[in-house]
């Protein structure tokens, strides 16, 4: 039997990166999230962020494309978020997302980071971190990202 392991760090951040994940309803949204990734035969590794974005780190099944597993997180989390009223000020997420392969003996240091999300935050803005995050993994930067 084939055996695939296909990790990619995920991140996703609100329209307009504005803060509508409030921190009090937040594990609500990652449960909702995760069982988004369990109906794709995916598996997830690891989710967290702040209230302007979010990071996943996810193994991808080998029957199921990166974009489709992101469009479905987006569309239906959005859907979710908007009525379910724990986000009064959620609108959606942003149009683009970034993704990055990860290999699995750096796992742990990406289940650290998304841990380390709200420290990390109070120090760097998410603009900076998705920059950084885009360019370590050779993404071009371009503004647009943040759209």
């Amino acid at each position: 039997m084939s055996k695939v392991v296909s990790l990619h760090h995920i991140v996703i951040n609100t329209k307009n990166r504005h803060m509508t994940i409030n921190a009090e309803h937040a594990e609500d949204m990652y449960r909702f999230i995760t069982s988004i990734v369990k109906r794709n035969d995916c598996f997830l590794c690891r989710i967290g962020g702040i209230e302007n974005h979010i990071h996943i780190l996810v193994d991808l099944a080998p029957t199921v494309s990166l974009s489709h597993l992101v469009w479905d997180i987006k569309r239906s989390s959005s859907e979710w978020g908007k009525r379910c009223g724990l986000f009064s000020e959620f609108v959606g997420w942003s149009k683009e997302y970034g993704a990055f392969s990860v290999s699995n003996s750096h796992r742990d240091v990406v289940i650290q980071i998304i841990i380390g999300q709200p420290e990390h935050h109070k120090h760097v803005t998410f603009d900076n971190e998705y920059r950084r995050l885009a360019e370590r993994n050779g993404v071009a930067w371009d503004e647009y990202m943040l759209t």
